[in-house]
């Protein structure tokens, strides 16, 4: 089941300046940056409970995050929602016609398992699905 929104993922084309902007010019609490080889995505994480905000980048320049970049530029990317059983809510959208960006959850920040909504099935916004981890 759904249980709350987990984060807002903000895609950045320069990642220290985006940390620096969002801890000193907006004073917001900072958690860290964790680099996911699996999504090839640097992030850095600032908790405003009971949500984040999450800057992502891409990691060595590759990876969907690059294409986002080099076609839009920074923005807005994705809004992210906890679940407390990502495979029965994946199961249970798919048996509602959604279509995901991959066939199962993967490892994402966090020791968590994260999954993608197309774009296309919630209006032209991507949704991710995190089920976080022993780490969270």
């Amino acid at each position: 089941m759904i249980t709350a929104l987990d984060h807002i993922a903000i895609a950045v084309p320069d990642f220290d300046q985006a940390i620096k902007r969002f801890m000193e010019d907006f004073g917001l609490p900072f958690d860290g940056t964790e680099d996911v080889p699996d999504a090839k995505t640097s992030t850095a994480f600032f908790p405003l409970p009971p949500t984040q905000i999450e800057l992502v980048h891409p990691l060595n320049g590759e990876g969907p995050i690059a294409g986002y970049l080099e076609k839009r530029g920074g923005g807005l990317h994705h809004l992210c929602f906890r679940s407390d059983n990502i495979f029965e809510d994946v199961e249970r959208l798919k048996a509602k016609g959604y279509r995901f960006l991959s066939d199962a959850p993967s490892p994402g920040a966090h020791g968590s398992q994260v999954i993608f909504i197309h774009p296309k099935s919630c209006d032209g916004v991507l949704i991710e699905i995190n089920q976080p981890g022993d780490e969270h």
